[in-house]
């Protein structure tokens, strides 16, 4: 039996978050997902006039070329995949995989190289293309979760086709006030830290380039954060999995890094390159309806009264000038039931405990049954 969702998610991600037009060239980056749900995406673009170009993937291959990776052999690939990414107007990838810890024993040297080789590739479509990213729901993802399969599929599904246009206006109400704010203070267990946004745009994600979303971010100002935080949400990059990351920052720098396991990793990770030890991000997570921690960015990041800060690059809407070949959202979730915490724009408390204290912003607080 052909699952409708397949399609509704199709539609979502190419008439609402990609908005793709007759004639637009796509590329659809597929990585271990139903047979059934690339068939309905190729339809659906077809569907609205558009040229479909599809790179179907599977995680343990990926694995396998990367463990051998040499600069010759990825620079090659690196230069096809941006020859071919600059004739398309739109980019929608899907990663799959039982397995989320996949990668993790790639060695730091050839996932390096390969990293290094597609960052021009990365870039550009994120700069010049519409683009929209997300995971596909698995039984490892579930079990990340604490849920059921069924139970697991049926969030997904219903987080990836909320209405985002229904928290659309609150969330630019929020970018407006970030816009004309300068300092940030942030508070609460292990944590008290302050930096500048000042002269970034903020920029309201509502289902446009991640499903699920539900985002304001912005950028510190390059040189501006100084004091320490701590991320309490588990955290996977790489196929790694880190715990309780502990930064201690001055003048905009990561002088310490801790984590409860992998500090070594950590280091290694955040010494890629100069601007890995610099912030590129700031943002607020306001998914009313993702609660809970899952070790996948996509979910974790939009989490309702949390906040993620991103060692690494900078995107280019809000540009404070970092750049690195890591992005890397490290969040902290701020609700009373995993300890508080505060944010401050320019001394005015903005939310505590996860909760947005201006009425108009009621909305994108935590949904809690």
């Amino acid at each position: 039996m052909r699952d409708t969702r397949f399609q509704a998610l199709a539609k979502q991600l190419t008439s609402y978050s990609t908005e793709l037009q007759a004639g637009q060239r796509v590329l659809l980056e597929l990585t271990d997902i139903p047979e059934e749900m690339s068939i309905a995406l190729i339809r659906e673009v077809r569907h609205l006039g558009a040229i479909p170009f599809v790179h179907i993937n599977q995680s343990r291959v990926t694995r396998e070329m990367l463990m051998g990776a040499t600069p010759e052999q990825y620079e090659l690939i690196g230069q096809m995949r941006l020859e071919e990414i600059k004739k398309m107007d739109a980019f929608i990838e899907i990663r799959g995989g039982d397995n989320a810890f996949e990668l993790s024993s790639v060695p730091a040297k050839p996932m390096s190289i390969a990293m290094k080789a597609l960052h021009p590739f990365a870039q550009h479509r994120i700069r010049q293309t519409r683009w929209c990213g997300l995971r596909w729901p698995s039984a490892g993802m579930a079990q990340q979760a604490s849920m059921s399969t069924e139970e697991f599929e049926d969030f997904y599904f219903k987080t990836c086709l909320m209405d985002y246009s229904l928290l659309r206006p609150a969330l630019q109400r929020l970018a407006k006030i970030m816009d004309a704010a300068d300092k940030v203070h942030i508070t609460g267990p292990g944590t008290d830290i302050q930096f500048s946004i000042k002269g970034f745009n903020a920029m309201p994600c509502a289902g446009e380039c991640n499903l699920p979303d539900g985002e304001v971010f912005t950028a510190p100002v390059i040189d501006s954060a100084n004091g320490v935080i701590s991320f309490n949400t588990p955290t996977l990059f790489q196929g790694i999995p880190f715990d309780n990351i502990r930064l201690t920052l001055k003048d905009g720098l990561i002088v310490n890094a801790e984590a409860d396991f992998n500090t070594a990793q950590l280091n290694t990770i955040l010494d890629t390159d100069p601007g890995a030890r610099r912030l590129g991000e700031f943002a607020f997570g306001v998914n009313p309806g993702i609660l809970t921690p899952m070790r996948n960015i996509l979910f974790d990041e939009k989490i309702a009264g949390s906040f993620h800060l991103t060692p690494g690059q900078a995107y280019h809407v809000a540009d404070n000038g970092n750049s690195s070949r890591i992005h890397w959202d490290m969040v902290c979730i701020q609700r009373a039931d995993y300890g508080g915490g505060e944010i401050y724009l320019d001394n005015k408390l903005i939310r505590k405990d996860g909760l947005f204290i201006d009425p108009e912003l009621a909305i994108l607080n935590p949904v809690i049954s």
